[in-house]
């Protein structure tokens, strides 16, 4: 090939230059990936379904075999699978096929079934903006305290009601509150002093109290007035 004249350029690119305009022209075409895809996550995005579903089965199989004193080998044996395979499960690290999880459920001495239940089970969730919780009516209404329901639950075997409760200067003492479960008070705003049983308590805001709601129970003086607070009352379902 002939040199290029005294003065002419040489437009002839290098091998180096070419390797450089190559890579620049492929990192133009390949996006920048963010996360990992060997794990088919992207960071920041929520898991899919199927990989929920996966998570909750395996947490299911590693709680069936601990409830049994199982080690991970020994299921591993039983249900014929190697133990990295079981492992992968147990920590929703890959999709097991129906025939490998009736192996298991096998091995467990459960039915498939079992292995999918938490993942459907039903969860219970309250939101309440402020000012809209829905006004019940209870026994101390009549003496002028407001309750303001701000949540329920309906699928726990406990029953759990978080009340708002709001007295005003309308308000008069009610110490003979009973009913089933326990109670826990959380003072906002105001002074109160609160009977339960034979024990009187002064609550400023801040204050809790937290007691048996079967003993008879309620403001006993009121101290000062408007006054807000949290009343929690757990008790068993029926």
């Amino acid at each position: 090939m002939a040199r290029p004249r005294k003065g002419q350029r040489d437009e002839r690119p290098t091998e180096v230059s070419g390797r450089k305009a190559k890579g620049k022209a492929a990192a133009k075409r390949q996006p920048l990936q963010a996360g990992d895809r060997s794990s088919g996550l992207v960071h920041g995005a929520r898991p899919s379904r199927s990989q929920t579903l996966e998570a909750s089965v395996g947490n299911q199989v590693r709680t069936l075999r601990k409830s049994k004193n199982g080690t991970v080998v020994e299921l591993a044996v039983q249900a014929g699978l190697s133990i990295g395979m079981l492992s992968k499960i147990e920590n929703g690290l890959t999709s097991p096929s129906l025939g490998t999880l009736e192996a298991i459920a096998k091995a467990l001495s459960v039915p498939v079934a079992t292995l999918f239940v938490k993942f459907d089970e039903k969860r219970d969730a309250s939101f309440v903006r402020d000012g809209q919780g829905l006004l019940i009516e209870r026994r101390g209404t009549k003496s002028g305290h407001q309750y303001r329901l701000l949540g329920h639950s309906v699928s726990s075997d406990m029953g759990v009601e978080p009340y708002l409760i709001t007295l005003t200067e309308e308000a008069d003492p009610y110490p003979i509150f009973q009913h089933e479960g326990v109670e826990f008070i959380y003072m906002l705003t105001g002074e109160v002093v609160y009977r339960h049983a034979d024990k009187s308590y002064l609550l400023k805001p801040g204050d809790s109290l937290f007691f048996d709601a079967s003993a008879p129970h309620g403001p006993e003086e009121l101290r000062k007035l408007p006054m807000n607070y949290l009343s929690i009352i757990i008790y068993p379902h029926r």
